[in-house]
């Protein structure tokens, strides 16, 4: 789920859903919900990650809105501030454009090199193409993966304590999405519905509302 291109939150007051949508949205359910003396644990997760995020709600409505960070910048564990991208405020001066390439040692045999040096284009240019087939070949795994990490990560949070929970991870990272519906179906409906989710979205037309 990390693909998405804007960032989601989901807000639990104990095991109930409070809010799902953008950070704001979540933001106020948490502060107004703090607010009522509710007794229950107030948790926002990251719809991508499944990590949970620190809002801070210090101030009026307004004021704490007007700390969170732009639409789109997906805020990671406890992060609450806004990140330095890194950009220099110098000005940019004549040649090729910032085209974003980090350099890192690569360890190759003398072969590889011995192969990769008769290529057009060089070894970077070669090893940024196998790269890229790489990842093509492999965005159906990787894609899984993610949005396990992103359960196990939720999971972890709110059902570390509840029955079925090591059966369920088992179950979650082997895919075996019908052993691990069973793990979890006695888990609050909330959380149960919510895990079922991040681990293997339904269509759309299927995903549970976010019901009073």
């Amino acid at each position: 789920m990390t693909d998405t291109a804007i960032s989601s939150y989901t807000s639990f007051n104990g095991y109930k859903r409070i809010a799902s949508g953008s950070l704001p949205v979540n933001a106020l359910a948490v502060k107004h919900a703090l607010a009522s003396d509710v007794p229950s644990p107030l948790l926002t997760f990251c719809d991508q990650t499944g990590q949970v995020v620190e809002i801070d709600i210090r101030g009026t409505d307004a004021e704490m809105l007007a700390r969170l960070p732009p639409e789109g910048h997906q805020l990671q564990n406890s992060e609450s501030a806004l990140i330095n991208s890194g950009e220099s405020d110098e000005p940019r001066g004549r040649g090729r454009p910032k085209l974003g390439v980090v350099a890192r040692e690569v360890t190759l045999l003398p072969r590889h090199w011995d192969w990769l040096a008769t290529q057009p284009g060089g070894a970077s240019v070669t090893l940024r193409k196998l790269v890229d087939e790489a990842r093509r070949a492999s965005v159906d795994r990787d894609r899984q993966r993610q949005m396990n990490e992103c359960a196990y990560h939720f999971m972890s949070a709110m059902a570390g304590d509840m029955a079925g929970f090591e059966e369920a991870s088992r179950a979650l990272f082997a895919n075996d999405v019908q052993n691990f519906r069973q793990q979890t179906e006695a888990w609050p409906a909330d959380v149960r519905d919510y895990v079922r989710c991040l681990a293997f979205p339904l269509p759309p037309t299927e995903v549970p509302s976010l019901a009073p």
